[in-house]
């Protein structure tokens, strides 16, 4: 439902709340005059936009999550949780902090509704109109943020190049099976001649890295080969039985079918694969869209949502939009990374890209199911 519609089935009391919110000036016992007077009030585009250019980081973060759920209704218990992982920790300061307090300035700005049935009173709302609204006012107040500059003579475009290696990949498990640890993971010197067959070239985790959150095997191997095995095993491509890596009959099928994945198909696994440490990967991903049609240094996207992205342990939020989202983007020939000669890298989201971001829901992420 729209703003008009939620208007018209809160009660008086709620309608006052929110008129005093925006300063209107009407019969506070007419219910009809409430409505219209914070309908005029409220959508004016420079009440609007005042009003959203105001927010803290904190209720910026919050906003944003409520944007990038495609359902229309949440419970307290969720807005709480959103809430209180819109306040980062090293952001904390003295004094009670109650996320309560952020869900009634939601409501009392009519952002917010209590569902009017039996079934979703207990629910909270966002309009509909209001959400098309707040994401249009964001992205203009992220651009302004966001440097642009000219195409670079140089760049980096992975194109297909992901989804070729995960052929390579199960063709060389294929013609030869490869001995795993005790740990489960493959020997060092096997796993550095797969890699060197590889389109892309990564060298080797170092010994002591800290790593872990990414997938299983994140641990051990580089960050595209460890998405690239992640994808092969879940899918049931590939098998670890016995201490021995081989390729299942689903793996053989493909080889021999000639098929290969879509980026499509990655791009929806490597959301959900990053979900626990990256709850907003998708928001990030889309906003990355609606933003880089054209070419934007990467310091100033960094700059912009590391300010969205809460640390993961020792993960700080830069490094995890530079290396956890953009590097593997790019790998995945979703965005394209290039060298100014004044700005120093730059990126640019790929015609494939817009289409395949553009293209996958929360609900098909979801479909993806990791054991």
């Amino acid at each position: 439902m729209n703003l008009a519609d939620m208007l018209s089935y809160a009660d008086i009391h709620e309608l006052g709340r929110i008129a005093h919110t925006y300063e209107c000036e009407c019969n506070g016992h007419s219910k009809n005059e409430l409505i219209q007077s914070i309908l005029s009030t409220a959508m004016r585009k420079d009440i609007f936009e005042k009003h959203i250019q105001s927010l803290s980081l904190e209720n910026i973060r919050f906003l944003n999550s409520l944007l990038s759920d495609p359902r229309n209704s949440f419970s307290m218990e969720e807005l709480n949780a959103r809430a209180q992982q819109s306040r980062f920790q090293k952001e904390e300061v003295p004094g009670d902090w109650n996320p309560r307090d952020m869900i009634l300035k939601f409501k009392k700005l009519g952002w917010l509704f209590n569902g009017h049935s039996q079934q979703t009173k207990y629910l909270f709302h966002v309009p509909a109109d209001l959400k098309r609204r707040f994401g249009d006012v964001l992205a203009k107040q992220f651009k302004q943020n966001l440097v642009k500059t000219d195409e670079p003579t140089v760049y980096r475009d992975e194109q297909s190049l992901l989804v070729d290696d995960i052929f390579h990949f199960l063709t060389a498990i294929a013609q030869q099976e490869m001995p795993l640890t005790a740990e489960g993971f493959m020997y060092k010197r096997q796993l550095g001649q797969l890699l060197s067959i590889l389109s892309v070239q990564e060298g080797l985790v170092a010994k002591g890295t800290w790593r872990f959150g990414y997938g299983r095997m994140f641990k051990e191997y580089p960050n595209r080969f460890s998405l690239i095995y992640d994808y092969c095993y879940y899918h049931q491509l590939i098998s670890e039985n016995d201490l021995v890596l081989r390729i299942t009959e689903a793996g053989k099928a493909r080889l021999l079918e000639g098929k290969k994945e879509t980026v499509t198909d990655v791009y929806t696994f490597w959301l959900r694969l990053y979900k626990n440490p990256i709850p907003n990967l998708q928001s990030i991903s889309v906003w990355l869209d609606r933003l880089c049609d054209q070419w934007v240094t990467m310091a100033s996207i960094v700059d912009l949502f590391s300010k969205l992205v809460k640390p993961f342990y020792y993960d700080g939020s830069e490094s995890i939009v530079e290396q956890r989202i953009l590097q593997m983007m790019m790998h995945m020939g979703l965005i394209r990374i290039g060298e100014d000669h004044t700005y120093g890298a730059v990126i640019q989201v790929t015609k494939i890209g817009s289409k395949v971001i553009r293209g996958i829901s929360l609900a098909e992420e979801d479909k993806v199911v990791l054991f």
